[in-house]
């Protein structure tokens, strides 16, 4: 199935932005439906049903079908298919990665083992103003999904002779001082060093490796 186009997704989402559509569209996400079950069970008139499955079938969200024991009976079922290109998908290869934040203490260190964990990609990190050394609140939130950052060290972007394919900022400080290239991204990530709780760091790490599976094709679910 080819990929739908942005008009195509556009309708789509049109279409599910009406209350009852949508709610169609949940009833029919684990059981196919005859219109009269439709009708029972979200409380329409047949001339309403009629036209939102219209919509519906129009944008290619469901398909009705007839009966293979009561002929006169019709079924009508999600395309789920459709739903899948609603969002786009991964949009970066799993390639050699850095990530920069300003102390490169804490999210850039993190996102980068998190890039190697989850993909399998060699990743460095490094920061315009580098710090003595890894927040220990970094360490530990690492450790608890299972890496360990117990050897990892600041270094300095400058000292970066060649930038890989891909090169993302952590930090909006970084990214502002740095007015970086437009190949570059960004993910603006909330710094958990000056509160530092466990919990701050662990929303870090939740957020980071959030992303990367959101965006990286063929990421596991780690």
């Amino acid at each position: 199935m080819t990929s739908p186009t942005v008009h195509e997704r556009a309708a789509r989402h049109a279409a599910l932005g009406d209350p009852v559509r949508l709610a169609i569209v949940d009833e029919l996400s684990t059981s196919d439906r005859a219109p009269v079950e439709l009708r029972r069970r979200l409380d329409l008139a047949s001339n309403l049903l009629a036209h939102h499955l219209d919509v519906l079938e129009a944008v290619g969200l469901i398909e009705r079908s007839r009966s293979s024991g009561d002929g006169r009976r019709r079924y009508v079922h999600l395309c789920h298919a459709a739903l899948d290109g609603l969002v786009r998908g991964p949009a970066l290869a799993p390639d050699p990665a850095l990530f920069v934040c300003s102390a490169n203490s804490a999210r850039s260190q993190l996102a980068a083992a998190l890039w190697r964990h989850t993909t399998g990609a060699p990743a460095r990190s490094a920061g315009t103003s580098p710090a003595e050394r890894v927040h220990p609140g970094a360490v530990d939130a690492a450790r608890r999904v299972g890496i360990d950052l117990r050897d990892a060290r600041p270094a300095a972007l400058a000292t970066i002779d060649e930038l890989p394919p891909l090169v993302i900022t952590v930090c909006d400080r970084a990214h502002e001082e740095l007015d970086p290239d437009e190949r570059w991204l960004h993910w603006s990530i909330p710094d958990p060093v000056p509160d530092g709780s466990a919990a701050s760091f662990d929303a870090a790490v939740h957020e980071l490796r959030d992303r990367i599976r959101a965006v990286v094709a063929g990421t596991d679910a780690r």
